[in-house]
């Protein structure tokens, strides 16, 4: 029950050609053909006729009565090239190398255990009548970048989002965490704090003024959120434009390869998918203590708060904690930051106590190896007055204070717990809710994967989130060889305060004939020294175009324009 596919040479090349350049057009379009096989294919097996797991795997579908499309590796002259490029798509070196109806299921073993837990019958008896090719759920960093490459690369993308109230009320629109309640609010903030510190030293400067500097956190807070809103609107304008269907509705599994979305009104629909993405991301984590949740804010609530917070206690010692502590305090607020062990766990300890060092001389308070165990409103308003109950995490001792505002910093938990994951057998650590993935992202599941935050093992952070995603959709439906080279951009720092928005720009120069390697480097913008001093030592190192996309930029800043637009 099974056939031979032929041999996949690359095919000529014209004459002249570069010898790289020839290389790099063969291996695309074997790379092609390949793709080819496995979408023209109701069961795609890459083997070896030696290998005795290949031979297990065929036995299986024999005995299911399902043809097979067996390629022999062993049996035609461009077998390890063939294997070299799979395994570039798959992650997966050896063979066999299985794919049913277009999903990758992968090899001997993962096979078997599809077909045990019944995951294999019920791919094989699904077509291409999907609703969609793939479904995201998750309109965050990952996400977006997932769906959009997708789409690039010719396939029926949804996305389905949907932002669960915080226990304050505070909810925003497509983006994700970093858009919304993460770095670019948290950026602005901080340069807001800044600009305040501007005008401080501008008096060393020669700058004199005797008239009152005071700050208005309403007129921030405003000029922030629409910032934000133009952002949300565009990228579901880039959605749109891609043909990507967008549906504000909370996700939800009900069977294999189905998944219910429902809106804020209740209204419930459902749709199906070839192979779905998981991008949900993290939010913050409460105490678990009387008054928590009625009282405190987290960072959710703090960007787009309507009044200023006043004297606030931030609890938590994490970088979003002495972050945000750091803006307050640079507002001219009174900020106490409660630690309960030590500052920056995981981070280099003596870069942890310089920053702490230098937060207190900066008029931040510090209370340490002290946890709350009470919250307790005293007065209401904007802000109110709470009575905060806090005991020593190494005695008896206990301590009360009063604050406008408490802010709770104490970490994420990621968001996979009320998805129905169970009912199709994703696995998921039950301790942190986060999913283990292998090297491509792919889950327990094989026809689901998981990028940015809610993966296991993975840094969690915004530019990782988006190169996952956008390599992700790369491995699933194959590379584009569609390339730019130059770019206008927007820095952060000059937007909501309106500075103009296309002058900002930046360029590479390649040479073709030597793998792409970058022998120019152009930037007009803030910060172009500092930016192209880095890019300076890379290209003594023979910085490629290749290099430099798959390089994770730091964000956000003018400098990872040279990892994401190029």
């Amino acid at each position: 029950m099974r056939r031979r596919s032929p041999p996949l040479s690359p095919g000529p090349c014209a004459a002249g050609d570069a010898p790289n350049r020839r290389s790099g057009h063969a291996r695309e379009e074997l790379r092609r053909r390949l793709r080819g096989l496995i979408e023209r294919s109701r069961v795609m097996i890459f083997s070896k006729s030696y290998c005795p797991h290949s031979t297990r795997v065929k036995e299986l579908f024999s005995s299911l009565g399902v043809e097979c499309n067996v390629l022999e590796l062993d049996q035609v002259d461009d077998g390890a090239k063939v294997q070299e490029v799979l395994s570039e798509i798959t992650n997966q070196k050896t063979v066999p190398n299985v794919f049913v109806n277009k999903v990758h299921v992968g090899g001997c073993d993962q096979t078997l255990q599809a077909y045990q837990s019944g995951l294999l019958q019920k791919l094989l008896q699904e077509d291409s009548a999907y609703d969609y090719d793939l479904i995201i759920v998750g309109g965050g960093s990952g996400g977006l970048s997932c769906a959009k490459e997708a789409a690039i690369l010719g396939k029926k993308v949804m996305v389905l989002d949907f932002v669960v109230p915080s226990p304050q009320g505070t909810s925003w629109g497509l983006g994700g965490t970093c858009v919304n309640v993460g770095c670019i609010p948290k950026k602005l903030m901080h340069q807001a704090a800044l600009l305040g510190q501007a005008l401080c030293d501008s008096r060393k400067f020669g700058w004199e003024y005797n008239q009152q500097v005071k700050h208005n956190w309403e007129t921030m807070t405003k000029a922030i959120q629409n910032h934000i809103s133009s952002l949300n609107w565009g990228y579901r304008l880039s959605l749109r434009e891609k043909a990507v269907a967008y549906v504000n509705s909370y996700g939800e599994f009900v069977e294999h390869h189905k998944i219910k979305a429902t809106n804020k009104k209740g209204q419930e629909t459902y749709y199906t998918a070839a192979q779905f993405v998981i991008a949900t991301g993290e939010r913050p984590r409460y105490l678990g203590i009387q008054g928590d949740k009625e009282y405190c804010i987290t960072s959710d609530d703090l960007f787009s708060l309507p009044y200023c917070p006043g004297k606030t206690l931030v609890v938590g010692a994490s970088y979003v904690a002495l972050e945000c502590a750091g803006f307050l305090a640079g507002f001219g607020l009174d900020v106490t930051v409660m630690v309960r062990s030590i500052l920056l766990r995981g981070f280099d300890q003596e870069m942890a106590e310089k920053v702490g060092s230098y937060m207190e001389q900066h008029g931040v308070k510090f209370l340490r190896k002290f946890i709350p165990v009470m919250i307790q409103q005293l007065e209401k308003g904007s802000p109110g007055k709470l009575k905060v109950l806090a005991k020593s995490t190494e005695g008896t001792e206990t301590i009360e204070g009063v604050y406008n505002t408490v802010l709770l910093a104490i970490g994420r938990d990621s968001c996979t717990r009320k998805m129905g994951l169970e009912k199709i057998g994703v696995k998921i650590n039950e301790k942190s809710g986060k999913i283990p993935v292998n090297d491509v992202e792919q889950t327990s599941v094989p026809y689901v994967y998981a990028v940015g935050d809610v993966s296991e093992g993975k840094p969690e952070l915004t530019p990782v989130a988006i190169q996952s995603g956008k390599l992700l959709a790369r491995r699933l439906f194959g590379a584009s060889l569609e390339k730019i080279y130059h770019t206008l951009f927007w820095p952060l720092e000059w937007t909501v305060a309106g500075r103009e928005n296309n002058t900002c720009y930046a360029k590479i120069i390649c040479n073709k004939l030597d793998h792409d390697r970058v022998i120019g480097f152009h930037i007009l913008g803030p910060n172009a020294g500092e930016v192209t001093q880095g890019f300076a030592a890379a290209m003594k190192c023979g910085l490629t175009k290749q290099l430099l996309d798959d390089t994770i930029g730091i964000h956000p800043t003018c400098g990872e324009v040279g990892n994401r637009r190029f």
